[in-house]
């Protein structure tokens, strides 16, 4: 039987990440990556329409932290190790560059994910770090001073240490092997996904885009802003993924049966609107509603809401009634949605929960419960919006554990 110095479970970014930085800061290190797929980082594959959105352009840790729903506090202090510059500073010294887009997502400047992957592959190889795929890990013990892994096929190894970067899963079963050996969970529930408008008024719309909208969340404070796309399913676009992620937890307990209100202005507020159509009708009163759409709105969505509020073709704005304008109004800050349900957001689905951050060693990932047991990735309680932030929570909660692990 072989003994390794460094055991990681979970062959995705994370696991891969976080052994070739220990290798790196030990060399000579005996390490072993155990996948329980045939598959090696598939989410790093998938990621960004195959591009891999591999970080954000924030290099200032207080603000990147601002973009985790859950594990904000933790972060702003891991990101003083290791932030997004950090990251594109070791990728460039691997021989790959990357790109910032308009929205601040990094990609590769080759737009392959494969990129990315090939990077890990080869820096594995040099390292020589052993890969094993079908190997489902069941149970860690301790025995005396090393730790014994077991997989379903009853295969024993033995370690040092273990890193534990299974990702996140929907399921809670996934994590039982961790919970009975004292770990607490938080319940893992979805986070970045679309929202299915149950009434299906504006999904004759599909493929338009207002570039700033605000979505809120009926009766709640949960509200965001920025681009919003209207599908054959419902809504989706920046706005709906993020607030998707940072109202997860209320969505869920809801069974996600919920009302949202879209402002297709963006953030003009009902008395300044009124005040802006009341002097529009005054001085262009003899213009056709219908065929003038206002604050840059596409021209089907500004006929869909002129005629929700029982304005026809012909009218002009002369010829608009106090109660058509209000409820015009009413559909241009406030239109409702009925939701009913969710859709994945293409294949970047995130995981809301995982381990307690609470038994963790912040400072060096270890856990406070398995002496030499260290955490990385979206097992932990940690999630991001959609945007690289996921993948940045990886590489430096992997890079802090790798760190302790090879001093």
């Amino acid at each position: 039987m072989v003994k390794f110095d460094l055991i990681v479970i979970g062959g995705g970014a994370a696991g891969f990440f976080g052994a070739i930085q220990a290798a790196s800061g030990k060399p000579g290190l005996k390490v072993l990556i155990l996948e329980k797929s045939s598959k090696l980082l598939s989410k790093v594959r998938v990621s960004g329409g195959g591009r891999c959105n591999v970080t954000h352009h924030c290099f200032n840790a207080s603000q990147l932290s601002q973009h985790y729903p859950r594990g904000a506090k933790a972060l702003k202090s891991l990101f003083k190790s290791f932030d997004a510059e950090d990251v594109v500073e070791w990728f460039r010294s691997k021989g790959v560059n990357l790109k910032v887009e308009n929205d601040g997502r990094m990609f590769p400047i080759t737009d392959r994910s494969e990129t990315i992957i090939e990077c890990f592959l080869s820096e594995a190889e040099r390292l020589n770090i052993i890969v094993k795929i079908n190997s489902h890990v069941t149970s860690i013990t301790k025995e005396d001073e090393l730790i014994s892994v077991m997989t379903r096929g009853e295969e024993r190894y033995v370690s040092e240490k273990v890193l534990i970067a299974i990702g996140g899963h929907a399921n809670s079963d996934s994590y039982q092997w961790l919970v009975s050996g004292g770990h607490s969970l938080r319940k893992p529930i979805p986070s970045l996904f679309t929202f299915n408008d149950s009434k299906k008024e504006f999904t004759d719309l599909m493929g338009i885009s207002v570039p700033e909208a605000t979505v809120r969340i009926a009766g709640t404070k949960f509200s965001e802003s920025g681009p919003v796309l209207i599908t054959h399913w419902g809504l989706s676009g920046p706005a709906v993924i993020k607030l998707s992620a940072w109202a997860a937890e209320y969505l869920h307990d809801a069974n996600y049966d919920f009302t949202i209100l879209v402002n297709w202005t963006g953030s003009i507020q009902e008395e300044t609107l009124r005040t802006h159509l009341t002097d529009f009708k005054a001085q262009r009163g003899k213009l056709k509603i219908f065929s003038n759409p206002m604050f840059n709105l596409p021209s089907r969505l500004w006929h869909r809401l002129c005629t929700l509020s029982e304005i026809n073709e012909p009218k002009i704005w002369n010829e608009l009634s106090m109660r058509s304008m209000n409820k015009l109004i009413e559909h241009l800050i406030r239109c409702p949605f009925e939701i009913k349900g969710k859709t994945t957001f293409k294949e970047e689905f995130v995981i809301c929960g995982g381990i307690d951050l609470r038994d963790i060693d912040l400072e060096s990932m270890e856990s406070k419960i398995f002496r030499n047991v260290f955490f990385a990735g979206e097992v932990l309680d940690i999630d991001g919006e959609t945007g690289g932030f996921n993948f940045q929570s990886a590489w430096t909660t992997a890079y802090v554990a790798a760190r302790s692990i090879a001093q």
